[in-house]
């Protein structure tokens, strides 16, 4: 929905623009589409690590609680999305952009609640608590500290976030963990349903245009669900009673699951919260560029910091998960062309209203878990696709190749073989285990310490010969 009529081209660039309401609404709900999978699957995949959420033996007695996560997920989405759009004092840039449950967080979360249930939330709330404090507090600095984090270091984290969570892809595709020593698992049948929600998703991103296009992702979802429906991997029973069990209206709970204070979540969450700044300050930059063909503004890049830790504390308290602003929206509005932040707050209450219906959690509780999978496979592998992105702006002479290959074979080797680190104390094997953690703290050091001399060198005797390319080119084929 670009169409000029909606406003003069001075208008569609002005944040304080606001659409005629018939227009502004389904422009609200279209930033919904867009980021509305990736915003609750955090919740479903925590819950499933947990042992209480898709499949798993507590998945009855766990229905409550995961179709709160769910809920949770929507209703802090929306609020730290009003945060940074209306704004609260220094807190939000007073910009259109969209708060959503983090991906980066959940390689953190895994180590922490793997097959411990519900009792092991409240040591990941107190985590989420003090990292959204500590977030808001690098808002204070985050000019002062970009320089530590140039494109090979982002680039890699990002990387090494969808790098981590791919593996969870394939074994909801497969028929999740719980299956594992069940016959089904693996089963055509199983791949089918997520083979379907993939190309449905593809077709849809390639072939079709405007709001098709964008909510690709929900609609090969949607696709795959009814295609899970035909073939018996959806019961109309589990459905009504999904329904049924949902209040028809519910209010957040503080402290709902209680708050502990752990060494390795705080620590774990502090640490990731320096990588989450970093990305909303791109995501910030982008939309001023996308939108409004300019800089974003100190004042802007402090403010959307701010309400990410602001955004993510309160959420903690709740139950809720980190929030940070979604990389997805920004391209929407480089594709439509309109910066009204007002658009973005009727897209911000939208969720802030399914939040506070639980019925709406209870049927995304209902989609099969390899239907899910099939979405999962599609976002982290965009995910790892980003990553890559941001590392071809990298110059790849030998001291980067050195600072690339030490970070990401220590962190993901260390993620595929934890028993590597089994004798270190526990907070410290959970933070070496998370993969991430190791390779971002890694990668930071070593630019840091790392002279630029080496730049200079030549890069055949770690590069195969492929010297001289410059910033993520590849060799010429003549």
């Amino acid at each position: 929905m670009s169409d000029r009529s909606i406003g003069t081209p001075a208008q569609l660039r002005d944040p304080n623009y606001t659409p005629a309401l018939q227009q502004a609404i389904p422009l609200g709900i279209q930033h919904v589409l867009a980021m509305f999978v990736s915003n609750v699957t955090p919740a479903i995949i925590v819950a499933g690590a947990a042992g209480f959420g898709f499949g798993s033996d507590a998945g009855a007695q766990g229905f409550p609680d995961m179709t709160y996560l769910i809920q949770m997920s929507m209703l802090f989405a929306g609020i730290a999305t009003l945060f940074q759009t209306i704004g609260m004092g220094p807190v939000g840039a007073r910009l259109p952009i969209v708060q959503g449950t983090s991906f980066a967080f959940i390689p953190i979360m895994i180590p922490l609640v793997s097959g411990k249930g519900v009792e092991a939330l409240p040591a990941v709330f107190g985590g989420v608590i003090i990292g959204g404090f500590f977030h808001a507090l690098i808002g204070t600095f985050i000019g002062k500290i970009r320089f530590a984090l140039p494109p090979l270091v982002t680039g890699l984290v990002v990387t090494m976030i969808g790098l981590t969570l791919v593996k969870v892809g394939i074994q909801y595709s497969a028929g999740g963990v719980p299956a594992m020593d069940k016959p089904e698992y693996g089963s055509l049948l199983n791949w089918s349903a997520a083979l379907v929600v993939i190309f449905v998703t593809l077709a849809l991103k390639f072939y079709a245009k405007g709001m098709l296009a964008v909510s690709a992702v929900v609609i090969g979802i949607i696709v795959g669900y009814i295609y899970a429906m035909i073939m018996g991997m959806v019961t109309f029973e589990g459905i009504s009673t999904s329904w049924e069990r949902a209040a028809p209206i519910a209010f957040p709970v503080p402290f709902k699951f209680g708050f502990e204070f752990s060494a390795a979540a705080i620590i774990g969450f502090c640490l990731m919260s320096f990588v989450s700044a970093v990305e909303t300050v791109g995501d910030v930059s982008g939309i001023t560029k996308g939108g409004a063909g300019r800089e974003a503004t100190e004042e802007e890049i402090a403010g959307a910091t701010y309400a990410d830790g602001v955004g993510t504390a309160i959420a903690g308290f709740f139950g809720g998960f980190p929030n940070t602003s979604f990389s997805q929206n920004v391209g929407l509005i480089a594709m439509t062309g309109i910066m009204s932040r007002h658009v973005v707050t009727i897209g911000a209450l939208f969720l802030i209203f399914c939040g506070l219906i639980p019925k709406v959690g209870a049927v995304i509780r209902t989609i099969p878990i390899e239907v899910l999978g099939g979405g999962v496979i599609v976002m982290f592998g965009m995910v790892v696709a980003a990553g890559v992105s941001m590392l071809s702006d990298v110059d790849w002479n030998r001291r980067n190749m050195v600072i690339f290959a030490i970070s990401l074979t220590i962190g993901l080797g260390l993620k595929l073989e934890p028993k590597a680190v089994q004798y270190l104390p526990d907070t410290l094997r959970a933070l070496m285990t998370s993969g991430l953690l190791p390779s971002a703290f890694i990668a930071i050091v070593l630019n840091l310490i790392l002279p630029e001399e080496l730049a200079g060198e030549a890069t055949e005797e770690v590069s195969g010969g492929m010297s001289g390319h410059g910033k993520g080119s590849l060799p010429s084929s003549d």
